[in-house]
């Protein structure tokens, strides 16, 4: 019993001791670069991590939230406004900032998000991820965070987003300020203010 448990020890020492190495060796040929692109076995192992992190009477947890279709209209009007900016519309993560930042924001709509039970999806919008650019969206008492289980119910939904769907999400995107400058400024041209009308139409800010 002894000669295994050492065995053991002395495995996990020299796996230890190989997995610094290459994290060294990583940091080494990448450095700290937002850029690079995650190891497969990095990402395997922070998703065990992500996994073991949620404990497990919330893992298991249903959806408390009944889908029904207006439920999926304030999933896609809280998506659009909180999440699309690293997300995008789609769930996608080919936005700018979503492309950027390490790890890169996933494909919500592959297998690998997909398949995660309710409960971690609602795990991971209501507390977040350490070391991520994922915030933690949700505020006060879990129980009563209603607004992460419809995201969750819409991240379901979100492999079978229609043109129309993605349209008006687009319309509650959040707007730049040199957009509601531009929006303010037509609507005074609208009401007969004409000095108003060549920075509507104007392209050029800076």
């Amino acid at each position: 019993m002894r000669t295994k448990l050492l065995t053991l020890l002395i495995l996990v020492f020299f796996g230890g001791l190989a997995l610094l190495g290459w994290l060294g060796y990583q940091l080494f040929t990448t450095g700290f670069s937002a850029k690079a692109e995650p190891h497969a076995l990095e990402v395997f192992m922070a998703r065990q991590v992500r996994y073991l992190a949620i404990p497990l009477e919330h893992r298991n947890k249903a959806n408390p939230v009944p889908v029904t279709p207006a439920v999926l209209q304030d999933g896609l009007a809280h998506f659009a406004d909180h999440c699309a900016t690293c997300h995008a519309n789609d769930g996608s993560g080919r936005t700018p900032i979503g492309k950027n930042v390490y790890p890169k924001a996933p494909d919500l709509r592959e297998r690998a998000t997909q398949n995660m039970s309710d409960g971690e999806l609602f795990w991971v919008i209501h507390h977040g991820i350490r070391f991520t650019a994922m915030p933690a969206w949700g505020e006060g008492d879990p129980e009563q965070d209603f607004d992460s289980w419809k995201l969750v119910h819409f991240i379901r939904h979100l492999p079978q987003l229609t043109p129309q769907e993605l349209d008006r999400m687009k319309s509650l995107n959040p707007k730049t300020q040199h957009e509601l400058d531009e929006a303010a400024a037509f609507d005074k041209f609208l009401q007969g203010d004409d000095s108003a009308a060549p920075a509507a139409e104007s392209g050029h800010h800076h």
